[in-house]
């Protein structure tokens, strides 16, 4: 995240606690990066507010830059922007849809995750990242060149946070059920299931220095336990990664972020390999 030069800031006027503003001026602050401020509105003029706002940024040694805009709908108006600026992180808050809309229309914040080609920091607390533990979430039982370069982005952007907020990073992968059918006898009995998983983590507990007691490898299904360790850890940020399923068919995500987007009780960073992000920006760029 040291890296990121520009982060676009997704303001709802309708959200008096400014949630994501809050959260892109702790990480400006220290990876001296540009925020642009974007509302999008294609009715209502939001000009004197953002000006306000770029002011009270420019008082407090940021660089800041603002805009306004509406190309169709929510999730485009924010990619458009992005791609536009060229903003290397999107941080928006989350406003849950109710469960009713959200089975009947796709909610906003879940196209935002599969089409941004940029990384999205889903803003859902206003308690402080400071000391904080960060939980990494990742399925090393994919090990395919793919899911070992999205593991190790995900684990890489934790550790970045913790430094970010002095806190502790936690990494949780989650294994499956035995087996006693299956033809491989280590995926036969629980205890050897785990010790793969555990093997399979030692590299980045190595490189980033992550004890045991802050490695979690668990059974059960990825969308119900990041939850519940989540929580467990009382974790502030969760960090989170998808890769298409099979090719790039519509280039959506794995289903895991998003079921697991409204039971998080933490911030929520969703990453993507970068060919997918590629394909995205070219897809982008057709329009």
């Amino acid at each position: 995240m040291q890296a990121i030069r520009c982060i676009l800031v997704v303001i709802d006027p309708k959200q008096p606690d400014d949630l994501a503003l809050k959260r892109a001026r702790l990480i400006s602050s220290v990876s001296q990066s540009r925020l642009h401020l974007l509302v999008c509105d294609g009715k209502e003029d939001h000009g004197a507010h953002l000006d306000s706002l770029c002011e009270q940024l420019g008082n407090q040694g940021h660089t800041v830059s603002s805009q306004q805009a509406w190309h169709d709908n929510l999730h485009q108006t924010i990619i458009q922007v992005q791609q536009a600026e060229g903003c290397g992180l999107v941080i928006k808050q989350h406003v849950p849809d109710n469960a009713l809309k959200r089975a009947l229309l796709t909610p906003e914040d879940w196209k935002l995750l599969r089409y941004c080609p940029c990384p999205v920091l889903m803003v859902k607390t206003d308690g402080p990242w400071t000391g904080g533990n960060i939980l990494a979430a990742v399925d090393v039982g994919n090990a395919d060149l793919e899911h070992r370069t999205l593991h190790a982005s995900i684990v890489n952007h934790g550790f970045d946070i913790a430094a970010l907020a002095g806190g502790k990073l936690h990494v949780i992968s989650a294994h499956p059920s035995p087996m006693l059918s299956t033809a491989d006898p280590t995926f036969q009995l629980k205890e050897t299931i785990e010790a793969r998983y555990r093997e399979a983590c030692k590299q980045f507990q190595a490189e980033f220095d992550i004890p045991d007691a802050q490695l979690h490898i668990e059974e059960g299904p990825a969308d119900a336990l990041i939850p519940r360790v989540c929580s467990r850890i009382d974790a502030v940020v969760t960090v989170i990664g998808t890769v298409a399923r099979s090719g790039f068919s519509g280039a959506l995500m794995g289903n895991t972020a998003e079921v697991v987007l409204d039971a998080l009780e933490s911030d929520v960073l969703v990453l993507k390999p970068d060919d997918i992000i590629e394909h995205l920006e070219d897809l982008v760029s057709r329009r």
